[in-house]
């Protein structure tokens, strides 16, 4: 008798970049819609905040989860291949229902909270409007309700300057200025628009990074450009043109040999990538588009990071919906790596491609790096970490924060000296949560900013040094990165109960941080052990061959 074989199973195909991009945001709408009181006869039907609507668990709503109307739009109105949510009725119920819940949840005067009540959060304001604005364009509605809310929104937002230098904010409430100048036929926003676009183009720096807090994050600088990429079709010029140029120029240079992009060496520590604006700059600028046909070799190869969290999974969901309808059919080869050192001294940022590798490296924190081999990460280094125990109380010195560092650069070694700083450690308590209520319910109504600023120095900006010094020296020698630590306990080991070196350390805050990525799989480095082998006064050394 004959045996039959059964047919090899084949490995499903992979998607083009184009339907790739679409294939990872529509995977997100599920959660989207889990997220969003869907119930017509419910007191907060629209609501996509589950906290508080269905577990009950906060006293407020965040105005941030008003944005996720946009991806619902945007799966209701694009024919995606596999699209099981194109011109679903219910979708598009269920898209108008958020936008007035965002009408009627507002303050009076249009703002909106995010993290505590009577916060005023620019960011959320700003998102959540753009967000409705292009949802309400995109279904064609006609609704007296939500035209008198985005006007009101968009007059707080043109008048409030929030505290802290970040770009991406400015430029997109320039976008929703525009986007509601243009629906609602006003010019009344148009001054204040020419001067917010005017600090956009004043916080880039010269080497064409976007200012975000503390220096330069290439993932929120994605964003920026690309906010700023639809501002200039409406408002075309020379010089914004010129600005997102510069901005296309320094991100093409942080695209990893993986695919993978950013990470915990820029000045936010995120692994952020928003590719729309590549796509509507690539029309006129056509090596923007290698960008994202470079990212989308790693999102293939599971190296984007995760960002399905409830608070942050609306940004790139609409990012990448958006890369999806405006994709430049045409698209010019991708080019070979680049070789050769590129230092961005400004940003604290060094790039060293040689003798197939690629460096990436902070110099404005102490020496954080990556370094990839043949395309494949080989090392993911988050500087020293010492923890102590300080009475009953744990504290943790790193060296990974922002600060000043002395730096000392040749053609093959590069010496960084400086401090440990103590990590942010800072956790909301009960205590803390009544006070923070009881500001809000009476001062802090009237000054939302400055309990903004406060918390910005006190979870972000604000570093006290520990008693660590440290000196990291990388140098290159037949084709290997030696990378020699030393770190000395100014007021000795006796402390400190944990040393070592970490993959994907962090210790300020910042909300598109901390995501899971797959380089984060680099193993902990534990240098414990030595600390036994001291002498009183004696410095921890230790030495890798990458």
């Amino acid at each position: 008798m004959d045996s039959i074989s059964s047919p090899s199973p084949q490995a499903p195909a992979i998607p083009g970049p184009r339907d790739l991009f679409a294939r990872e945001a529509l995977a997100l709408i599920p959660k989207i819609l889990t997220l969003q009181d869907r119930n017509p006869h419910s007191p907060t039907y629209g609501c996509f905040d589950r906290n508080y609507w269905h577990y009950k668990i906060i006293d407020f709503p965040s105005g941030m989860a008003g944005e996720f109307v946009l991806p619902l739009a945007l799966a209701y109105s694009l024919d995606v291949p596999g699209n099981g949510f194109f011109q679903q009725p219910s979708l598009r119920e269920w898209v108008i229902a958020g936008i007035r819940y965002s009408a009627r949840s507002a303050h009076p005067d249009g703002s909106c909270d995010d993290y505590f009540p009577f916060e005023k959060a620019a960011g959320a304001a700003a998102f959540s409007l753009m967000a409705s604005l292009d949802a309400y364009t995109m279904l064609d509605l006609h609704d007296l309700e939500m035209l008198e809310f985005f006007a009101r929104r968009a007059d707080w937002l043109a008048d409030h300057h929030e505290s802290g230098r970040l770009t991406n904010h400015q430029a997109l409430i320039v976008l929703c200025l525009e986007k509601a100048g243009k629906l609602l036929a006003t010019e009344r926003w148009d001054d204040l628009k020419a001067k917010r676009i005017a600090r956009v183009l004043e916080w880039q720096n010269e080497e064409g990074w976007f200012q975000e807090y503390e220096g330069a994050d290439p993932g929120y600088h994605t964003l920026t450009v690309g906010l700023l990429a639809q501002v200039h079709e409406f408002t075309p010029s020379r010089e914004l043109r010129e600005a997102i140029e510069r901005g296309v120029s320094f991100a093409a240079e942080f695209v990893h040999p993986d695919g993978s992009f950013g990470g915990e060496y820029t000045s936010r520590n995120t692994y952020n990538f928003f590719p729309h604006g590549f796509e509507i700059a690539g029309r006129w600028l056509p090596g923007a588009l290698a960008i994202n046909d470079r990212f989308a070799t790693g999102l293939a190869r599971g190296l984007g990071a995760c960002y399905a969290d409830d608070h942050i999974l609306g940004h790139h969901c609409w990012s990448y919906l958006l890369a999806w309808r405006d994709w430049a059919a045409s698209r010019p080869p991708v080019p070979p790596r680049p070789t050769g050192r590129v230092y961005f001294k400004n940003a604290g940022l060094l790039i060293d491609r040689r003798d197939g590798c690629e460096l990436y490296l902070a110099l404005n924190k102490g020496g954080v790096f990556k370094l990839w081999r043949d395309g494949r990460l080989i090392a993911s280094d988050t500087h020293l970490s010492a923890q102590l125990s300080l009475g009953k109380k744990t504290r943790t010195a790193v060296g990974h924060l922002v600060g000043r560092s002395e730096v000392s650069l040749d053609g093959h070694a590069i010496t960084i000296r400086g401090r440990l700083g103590w990590a942010k450690a800072k956790r909301m308590s009960t205590f803390n949560l009544i006070v923070l209520r009881f500001l809000m319910f009476s001062v802090g109504r009237f000054f939302p900013d400055l309990i903004r600023k406060l918390l910005q120095k006190m979870l972000i900006t604000g570093k006290k040094a520990a008693p660590f010094r440290f000196e990291r020296s990388l140098s290159w020698a037949d084709g290997k990165l030696r990378v020699a630590d030393t770190l000395e306990a100014r007021k000795g080991w006796q402390k400190v109960r944990s040393v070592g070196i970490g993959a994907a350390q962090t210790s300020i805050y910042v909300v598109m941080s901390r995501t899971y990525q797959a380089g984060q799989l680099q193993p902990w480095v534990d240098l414990t052990g030595q600390l036994h082998q001291l002498k009183d006064g004696e410095p921890l050394k230790f030495e890798r061959s990458l």
